[in-house]
């Protein structure tokens, strides 16, 4: 429950229908899309002004309240798990696109406006917004800069850290600050990196400076057909070896195509193994020139077949089964488990033989899609809550894929961020050193370690209870925190 003189300092910034307290209105601030873990904030706060935001956050840190800083609640981290004994600050009313320089191709956002709207907006003017999530029709950029969100073009594109230019914020303490700007660089450290994948744990961000690009001339995309999912993983090595950057390549293995293809219809090989989806983009003379390299590697590399879209239309087609992967999921399983691990592009076929292994010891169907061209994996593991065990043996077997993406050289997060659901495998990916000081630095943002607590960096007492690197297969990692 808030405290009554917090409770009445919050009213007096806000109009009474922006302050929420009551279970059923802050029921739905209980999670995010990890929706393993669930927790009520002692009130949800929905400021619209940059001023508002200020004295909630001076009042919050007189009264050491915690505050978590929510975008559209599509993460899949845990990262906007309330704490119960904080508030949740809602920027979803922060949806304005404040304005839009064609000439130095910018636009200046708030932090609710969603990703998808700021492509739409400049649309007109032959531009576009690179960075494209699966979740983009929904998710705000606000919540792409905290978790550094990628998309299926992350790979010629880059990711959000590669195409925001400044960000604007306020610090637990009411301190407006501003990281990067309009230059190509800046004096001092590079603190819009810092700030960029930093999950809330820094600062509220109020707005964003994104670099606009200008929209390719022509893309066409090649959906490849694999007999074998080793294959198909070999086969993105041999594309990036021949010297090829495609605008997109992306894997799904045949569960999740199947599952697309009975949502979407996207046209998909239901016979196949795996499929790879590469696309290129540019002039017409130069995606002509490229899509006739990819086909010559994917036919070397043992495609069974390759189909290249012959308009927009069937492009876009190809494409709506891979963004649509998620909720088509969710259709055929009544829970599943989104993970989110990189490796070296080398390591695939050993990666997805070992999840294809464990799917059998563990009794759990698993579908995976890949951001392949990066070595993001997100196999999703399919369980339902309701079965005793299945929540258990779901996370012991992520743990699992998360542990083998550190043993190859890679790491346990590509997009989705740490949040909640990471910070067991942190302790196997860092030692002491280097969490202390990750530590410090939040410390220095935030003393009191109020924004976004317990989220991101795990303790050094914790990492040393889970004997520092080894995680306890089969334990659920928040006991204390309710579940479905």
């Amino acid at each position: 429950m808030l405290d009554t003189a917090v409770h009445a300092e919050l009213a007096a910034i806000l109009p009474a229908a922006s302050l929420l307290t009551a279970v059923e209105d802050v029921k739905p601030y209980e999670c995010d899309g990890l929706t393993v873990y669930r927790a009520l904030p002692a009130a949800v706060v929905l400021p619209e002004t940059e001023a508002q935001v200020v004295a909630i956050l001076k009042t919050c840190h007189a009264a050491k309240v915690p505050v978590v800083a929510r975008g559209a609640g599509t993460s899949l981290s845990g990262g906007a798990l309330p704490d119960p004994n904080g508030i949740v600050l809602s920027l979803a009313r922060f949806k304005r696109i404040l304005a839009v320089d064609a000439l130095a191709r910018t636009a200046v956002v708030q932090p609710g406006v969603r990703n998808l709207a700021i492509s739409e907006a400049v649309a007109p003017l032959g531009l576009y917004y690179a960075p494209d999530p699966s979740s983009q029709i929904a998710c705000s950029i606000g919540g792409n800069v905290a978790e550094n969100a990628g998309g299926v073009h992350c790979l010629k594109y880059g990711l959000t850290v590669h195409n925001v230019l400044r960000v604007r914020g306020v610090l637990i303490t009411g301190e407006v600050v501003e990281f990067g700007g309009d230059a190509p660089d800046s004096a001092g450290y590079d603190l819009l990196a810092l700030s960029i994948g930093s999950e809330g744990l820094l600062a509220v961000i109020t707005e964003v400076t994104v670099r606009l690009l200008p929209k390719p001339q022509v893309a066409q995309v090649a959906l490849a057909a694999f007999d074998a999912v080793e294959t198909a993983g070999a086969a993105v090595g041999a594309i990036i070896a021949a010297g090829i950057i495609p605008a997109g390549l992306e894997m799904m293995d045949q569960p999740a195509t199947r599952a697309v293809e009975e949502f979407v219809h996207a046209d998909y090989p239901l016979d196949a193994a795996a499929v790879l989806l590469v696309e290129t983009d540019g002039t017409t003379d130069e995606v002509a020139a490229e899509m006739a390299e990819i086909r010559q590697v994917l036919t070397a590399a043992g495609a069974t077949s390759i189909r290249v879209s012959r308009d927009e239309a069937q492009r876009l087609l190809f494409w709506s089964g891979r963004k649509a992967a998620f909720p088509a999921v969710g259709r055929i399983s009544p829970d599943y488990y989104c993970m989110d691990g990189t490796i070296p592009r080398k390591a695939l076929p050993r990666v997805l033989q070992a999840i294809a292994q464990w799917s059998v010891e563990y009794g759990l169907a698993c579908a995976n899609v890949f951001h392949a061209g990066d070595g993001n994996l997100h196999p999703l593991i399919l369980f339902d809550a309701n079965k005793p065990g299945e929540i258990e043996r779901t996370i012991a077997f992520g743990d699992r894929i998360l542990e083998l993406c550190i043993e190859v050289g890679g790491t346990v997060t590509g997009e989705h961020g740490v949040g909640v659901e990471k910070l067991s495998p942190m302790c196997r990916q860092f030692g002491a050193a280097e969490l202390t000081r990750f530590h410090a630095i939040k410390e220095a943002f935030d003393e009191l370690r109020l924004l976004n607590p317990g989220k991101a960096v795990p303790t050094l007492h914790r990492c040393a209870e889970l004997g520092r690197m080894h995680v306890h297969h089969g334990e659920l990692r928040f006991p204390d925190l309710p579940r479905f």
